[in-house]
């Protein structure tokens, strides 16, 4: 072999050094929020970015959710749950199934918009984490193509694996109408003080036909008095949901936000050196043996392997 033959234990610590270098600035931009190595590139300012866009998907979803409460004259969908979940016993009782189907459809109208923000933040993220590869690779084509393709494959399987823990956060939102803030009383029953004004407005019809009701602004009413045996509970189940759905929405924003923080940090200090490590060292890959070809088709590698001393 050649005098200045790299040994494989030689050729690693190099690569490990050089993805060492990409790691950390990975740390530094995508975990820690320092973004001296990029100050004038806002776009790799990576957890302003990120905050922006889970704000951004915060304001979607509440946005969507308004959207779909305005199609619907008010309390009308209520009324035809209620209607349809009539059964023999004492009046007055709210069934709880038709509260959760009127969640679960709320739910499903808004289960597409965590999924597209989290498609949304891991397309960044690979294009982050890509970008930092290969400028700290830059002159060594095996370990960039390599970790190239590491992050590619790793990025797809986390977003992968975020695509079901937001499916499962929706499925368990789905499951029961459950809280323990207390935030929710406090937004029932202000918003419960305002029935009896209700009632009396759609029980006068010598009044008008809207009624300003507070988070609602104008409401119509006309069309509610034909249904004078089942109105009351409407409104109460309306104004329990909107109560609800607020803490509904708040946890979706939340737990996504969480999760993909944690995600980040994990990607970032465990999963993407494992995943490059395993690419160069795969069978097929032929790094280690193209490594050792580097050292003289590419003389600053060959400084790169002296100073870590991995020459013969």
């Amino acid at each position: 072999m050649p005098q200045n033959s790299v040994s494989i234990a030689g050729a690693m610590i190099a690569f490990m050094r050089i993805f060492g270098c990409a790691t950390d600035s990975l740390k530094k931009i995508l975990v820690r929020g320092e973004f001296d190595d990029y100050p004038d590139d806002r776009k790799m300012h990576c957890t302003a970015r990120m905050a922006e866009m889970l704000n951004d998907y915060s304001k979607e979803i509440q946005s969507k959710s308004d959207n779909l409460n305005s199609k619907d004259m008010f309390l009308m969908e209520e009324i035809r749950v209620l209607e349809e979940s009539k059964s023999i016993g004492l009046p007055n009782f709210l069934p709880r199934a038709a509260f959760i189907l009127i969640l679960q459809r709320k739910l499903k109208d808004v289960s597409n918009t965590p999924i597209d923000f989290v498609q949304r933040v891991w397309n960044y993220v690979e294009e982050v984490v890509v970008r930092v590869i290969i400028f700290h690779s830059e002159g060594y084509p095996q370990l960039q193509n390599a970790s190239r393709r590491a992050a590619h494959n790793l990025i797809m399987k986390m977003r992968e694996r975020s695509f079901d823990r937001v499916k499962e956060i929706v499925e368990m939102e789905k499951l029961a109408d459950y809280t323990c803030n207390p935030e929710y009383m406090t937004c029932w029953n202000e918003f419960m003080s305002h029935q009896n004004n209700f009632m009396n407005v759609l029980n006068d019809e010598s009044r008008p036909e809207k009624f300003s009701l507070p988070g609602y602004g104008e409401v119509d009413v006309g069309h509610l008095r034909g249904y004078p045996l089942v109105v009351q509970n409407a409104f109460d189940m309306k104004m329990r949901l909107t109560a609800y759905w607020k803490i509904v929405l708040k946890r979706m924003v939340d737990s996504v936000g969480l999760h993909l923080l944690f995600s980040v940090k994990n990607l970032v200090n465990n999963d993407l050196e494992f995943e490059v490590v395993n690419e160069l060292m795969a069978p097929n890959s032929g790094g280690i043996e193209r490594a050792w070809q580097l050292s003289y088709l590419f003389p600053s590698y060959n400084t790169d392997l002296k100073d870590v001393n991995v020459l013969d």
